[in-house]
């Protein structure tokens, strides 16, 4: 489940309500507590919030889903993600992605031209090498904290791309993936691709996950569940064209029961995805205890 960290009444309600929502989740069944990153938007600055679900949960994995390591210097990203892998007791899963959007890159003075795979991949490179006590800029001691997981938290990439995901078998430890239109043929394509790119690389098998928007018939509010979606999709993806959301809203994500959701999962569970990530499009936190007496 991902926190409402992209809702535009979370300040209204106060902070209280992320507090809230990382409770519901720790208490299960989920697997995980996700949250994403952006910064030229209204949203709490992810490592910052990193710490404190640290501190409000004990059971949960934490997945970035995701950080742009192009935003951040690498060396301070990779102490700050040992830091919160320490905070957490070795739960921190790193989704890493290039980011979409050109003005978060402006908003920070962050280079452009490494909005690439390889740009990140070398920065996630830098972090592997803090994390493995490699000294950096002549300094006497390493950067520490060491992170509790050995050799770092486990590297999702974030990725809708097959280039992408050749590049990343190389290096990352499985996807960060995501499906806009709940198309389970098109993620077992995918999937498969990138089972195959690990087994060229001769890496482990990787982790496989893949994430969509949803909304609830008993939670929503006027207008229904896809009418909840559609005023998400117009908040978060303020950098389309108006008129490219309201075209895609009707057929992106998840809008319908709770029991209709289940179903959804299982079959993404059937063709062996190990994680589906939950997106909320409401802050009210109904929605995730919802879902957990469904789930079971």
């Amino acid at each position: 489940m991902t926190l409402p960290v992209m809702e535009p009444d979370l300040w209204e309600r106060g902070p209280a309500t992320l507090e809230e929502w990382a409770l519901a989740v720790d208490e299960g069944p989920f697997a995980s507590l996700c949250l994403g990153e952006r910064i030229a938007f209204d949203n709490p600055e992810t490592l910052t919030l990193l710490g404190a679900v640290s501190a409000w949960t004990s059971r949960v994995r934490l997945v970035t889903t995701v950080v742009v390591p192009q935003l951040h210097d690498p060396v301070l990203l990779a102490k700050s993600l040992a830091t919160a892998d320490q905070l957490c007791a070795g739960r921190l899963v790193v989704g890493v992605g290039v980011g979409g959007r050109a003005e978060d890159y402006r908003a920070v003075g962050a280079d452009l031209s490494t909005q690439t795979i390889a740009g990140m991949a070398d920065r996630v490179a830098a972090m592997r090498g803090v994390w493995a006590g490699e000294t950096v800029g002549g300094a006497v001691r390493d950067v520490g904290p060491p992170p509790v997981q050995a050799g770092g938290p486990p590297i999702l990439v974030g990725t809708m791309g097959r280039r992408t995901v050749q590049h990343a078998s190389a290096w990352a430890d499985g996807l960060a993936g995501m499906t806009l239109d709940l198309g389970v043929e098109e993620v077992r394509r995918f999937f498969d691709l990138a089972r195959k790119a690990w087994a060229d690389a001769d890496r482990p098998a990787p982790r496989l996950t893949t994430s969509f928007w949803f909304a609830l018939d008993e939670t929503s509010g006027p207008g229904g569940p896809r009418g909840q979606l559609h005023r998400h999709l117009r908040h978060y993806m303020n950098w389309l064209p108006p008129a490219l959301v309201d075209a895609m809203a009707p057929t992106t994500g998840f809008a319908g029961t709770a029991a209709q959701l289940r179903e959804v999962l299982d079959r993404f569970a059937d063709l062996g995805t190990d994680e589906v990530h939950l997106i909320p499009t409401g802050s009210g936190v109904e929605q995730v205890r919802r879902v957990a007496d469904v789930l079971g």
